[in-house]
C-alpha cells in the first residue's frame, strides 16, 4: 500500500492485484491509518486500487489455515480496522475501481461516501453462496450504511451491483469513468473539509455507536 499526499488530500492506494484480506494487508491498512491520523496535514482520506479489483474479500485459505484463536483475533482486527475508518476524523470516500467483494465490499462501506467505476466492477456479499456468516459488526456495518430493502436483497441475494445499479440502490453516492474516480472521490469529500477534527470523530462516534459496539465485546 501506498500513501499519496497532494495539498492536504491523502489517497490510499490498496495495490494492483486481488487486494485480498490477509494478515499483512490487515495490518498494512492499520499502519496507513496510523499514518494519517497522525498527519496534521490531512485534510480528507480516499482509497482506491488499480486492476480489476478494489478488494476481491478475504483470503480464504488463509482463513482456512487459522486456529480458532487465530482466527478470532484475525477477525477482530480487521473489523477493529474498519471501525477505525468509520470514525476517522476527516472526509472518507472509496473510489471503487474495480471488484469489491465480501470484507472488500464492507471496507467500501465504512467510508463516509463511495464513488464506484461506472464501466466494470462488481460490488457484493457474497457470504450467502460461501455459506458464510457476517459478524454482528460486519452486519451492522450493512445495515447501518444501506437501506433496508438494499442491504436484505443484498445479504440475501448475493446480487452483484455494477456501478449504475449501485447508484440507483444508493450503496454509492456518485459514478465516474476509470480516470476521473479519485477526482470524483476528492470532489465529495472536499464538500466536508475544514470541521474540527475532534468534532468530526466524537459525532461519527456517536452516529456508528452501536455498531462499534460489538468491537468491544
Amino acid at each position: 500500500m501506498e500513501i499519496e499526499a497532494t495539498d492536504g488530500r491523502r489517497v490510499l492506494r490498496l495495490g494492483d492485484g486481488l487486494n485480498v484480506f490477509d494478515a499483512d494487508f490487515v495490518e498494512a491498512l492499520h499502519d496507513a491509518l496510523d499514518g494519517v491520523v497522525a498527519d496534521p496535514g490531512a485534510t480528507s482520506f480516499v482509497t482506491v486500487a488499480s486492476g480489476k479489483h478494489y478488494s476481491n474479500g478475504f483470503d480464504l485459505t488463509f482463513l482456512g489455515s487459522l486456529e480458532m484463536d487465530a482466527l478470532q483475533a484475525f477477525m477482530h482486527r480487521t473489523s477493529a480496522a474498519l471501525g477505525r475508518i468509520l470514525v476517522l476524523p476527516m472526509p472518507t470516500v472509496a473510489a471503487i475501481n474495480g471488484h469489491a467483494f465480501g470484507i472488500g465490499a464492507l471496507l467500501a462501506l465504512a467510508h463516509d461516501q463511495r464513488v464506484q467505476n461506472e464501466q466494470r466492477g462488481w460490488f457484493c456479499l457474497p457470504e450467502i453462496d460461501l455459506g458464510m456468516r457476517f459478524n454482528p459488526f460486519q452486519l451492522g456495518l450493512v445495515t447501518g450504511k444501506l437501506s433496508r430493502p438494499t442491504a436484505a436483497e443484498a445479504v440475501l441475494s448475493g446480487r452483484r451491483y455494477g456501478g449504475p445499479s449501485s447508484l440507483a440502490a444508493g450503496i454509492v453516492d456518485a459514478v465516474a469513468a476509470p480516470e476521473d474516480l479519485v477526482t470524483t472521490a476528492s470532489a465529495l469529500a472536499e464538500a466536508r473539509v475544514g470541521k474540527e477534527r475532534s468534532i468530526v470523530a466524537t459525532l461519527k462516534g456517536d452516529l456508528y455507536a452501536t455498531m462499534l459496539g460489538h468491537l468491544e465485546r
